[in-house]
C-alpha cells in the first residue's frame, strides 16, 4: 500500500538530529520558555520574512490568540464580522467563533479554492472588521487583490498559513502578507513537530508583545497578568526538532513540487480536475505560489474512484468530507446553502503526496488513477 503520508519515514531521515536536539534539551533541564524556543522563533521569522514569530501551543491557538488580542488592544470588539472562506477546515472558523466575533462564510474562488476576492468584497458590510484568508492545500490566496480590498475598507488581515509554510507571491512568502498569520505545525504539516505545535507571524511589535503574554497566562513578567490569558506555549522539545526541520524544509518542497509536476502532467482522466496553480512562474516547479502540502483532485466519482484506488494499493483521504456550515457544531447554518463549497466537498479527494515518495510510487499512482474506468 502506497500510504497517504509515511510520516514514520519523513522523520526517520532526521532521526540522529532529533535525537541529539532532543537529548540537549534534556540535559539542560529548561523545558518551557528557554533559549530553543528563541533559536526557532528567530528561526523562523527570518524564513518568513517577518520581524517577529511567536510560538504557541498549536495553529488553532495561534488564530485564537492573535483575534484575541486584537480585541484586547481595542482593534477588534465582540460583535464585529470576519470574512472566512465557507470550504475552509473549521478551525479557521472556530477561531473566529470563540472570540465571540461573527464568522462571515464566503464562496471560495472555484478554481484556487482559496478565498474569492469578488465574494470577499459583495460580503463587506459596516460590521466587517476583518478578512481571514485561508491558504488551503498550500496555495497562497489572492493577497494583492485581498490586501488592496482590506486597505481600501480599513480591514484587519490574518492568514490562516497551516498549509502553506513557504508559500510566496513576488518573493514575499505566507505570513509576511497579513497584519499576522498563524501557523500550525501538526506532524502532518509541511513543516511538522512531533506533536502539536503552532506560531504566529506579524511585523506589529505592540501585538507581538500582546501575544507573548497572553500565550504565558497574560503575563509578560511573572504573577503580574496584564491579561485574561491561556496556557498557549511551544515547549523546548518542539521547539528544538523544529529546527532541525526546517532546514530542510525547502528541499522537502521542492519534491513535492516534482510529484505535483508528474501529477499533473501523468494523469489523463477527463473526468477528474487537477488543481489549478495560481501566479505561475517559467514552470510548474518554479511556481513557488503552491507548496503542495495537498494534491486536491475533483470528480464527481470520487466514491468508486477511492474504492478503486485502495484495490490498486493506494491510499487517499479526503479534505474535507463535511463543510463547516453543515456541521453540528453550527447548526444554526445548517439549511444555510453555499452550492460551490459543498460541492467541492462532495467531490474532492487527495492523492498521496510527500517527500519521501520514490518516482516509482508516483508512477504508480498516476496508472492507477489511469486505470480508473467510471
Amino acid at each position: 500500500m502506497i500510504q497517504f503520508l509515511d510520516l514514520k519515514e519523513i522523520n526517520t531521515q532526521y532521526r540522529a538530529e532529533l535525537l541529539e536536539a532532543c537529548a540537549r534539551v534534556i540535559d539542560s533541564g529548561w523545558f518551557v520558555g528557554g533559549n530553543e524556543l528563541a533559536s526557532f522563533e528567530k528561526e523562523f521569522s527570518a524564513y518568513c520574512g517577518t520581524k517577529y514569530a511567536i510560538g504557541v501551543a498549536n495553529g488553532l491557538d495561534a488564530l485564537i490568540l492573535t483575534l484575541r488580542a486584537w480585541l484586547a488592544l481595542g482593534k477588534l470588539e465582540q460583535g464585529d464580522e470576519v470574512i472566512v472562506p465557507a470550504n475552509t477546515y473549521i478551525a479557521s472558523i472556530l477561531a473566529i467563533s470563540a472570540n465571540g466575533l461573527t464568522p462571515v462564510l464566503v464562496e471560495p474562488d472555484e478554481n484556487s479554492y482559496n478565498l474569492s476576492p469578488e465574494n470577499t468584497r459583495k460580503a463587506i458590510t459596516k460590521k466587517t472588521k476583518a478578512i481571514l484568508p485561508v491558504h488551503l492545500y498550500g496555495q497562497l490566496a489572492d493577497m494583492p487583490a485581498l490586501l488592496g480590498i482590506a486597505k481600501e475598507h480599513g480591514l484587519l488581515v490574518l492568514e490562516d498559513s497551516a498549509q502553506a509554510h513557504g508559500a510566496e507571491i513576488n518573493g514575499i512568502k505566507a505570513g509576511n502578507w497579513g497584519h499576522a498569520s498563524g501557523f500550525s505545525f501538526y506532524p502532518g504539516k509541511n513543516l511538522g513537530a512531533l506533536g502539536d505545535a503552532g506560531a504566529v507571524t506579524t511585523n506589529d511589535d505592540e501585538l507581538a508583545e500582546t501575544l507573548k503574554a497572553l500565550r504565558n497566562y497574560g503575563s509578560q513578567e511573572k504573577y503580574k497578568n496584564l491579561f485574561k490569558g491561556v496556557n498557549s506555549r511551544l515547549d523546548e522539545i518542539q521547539a528544538a526538532m523544529l529546527s532541525v526541520k526546517l532546514r530542510k524544509l525547502d528541499e522537502e518542497t521542492q519534491r513535492r513540487r516534482e510529484i505535483a509536476a508528474a501529477y499533473k502532467t501523468g494523469i489523463k482522466k477527463s473526468k477528474i480536475k487537477l488543481p489549478d496553480v495560481q501566479h505561475k512562474a517559467a514552470t510548474i516547479e518554479q511556481s513557488y505560489s503552491h507548496v503542495w502540502h495537498l494534491f486536491v483532485i475533483r470528480t464527481q466519482y470520487r466514491s468508486a474512484l477511492q474504492q478503486h484506488l485502495n484495490e490498486q494499493g493506494v491510499q487517499t483521504l479526503i479534505h474535507y468530507p463535511i463543510a463547516p456550515h453543515k456541521q453540528k457544531a453550527y447548526k444554526e447554518w445548517n439549511d444555510q446553502s453555499y452550492p460551490l463549497t459543498e460541492a467541492m466537498h462532495e467531490e474532492v479527494l487527495s492523492l498521496p503526496i510527500s517527500p519521501v515518495m520514490t518516482d516509482e510510487q508516483v508512477q504508480a499512482v498516476i496508472s492507477a488513477i489511469n486505470s480508473f474506468t467510471s
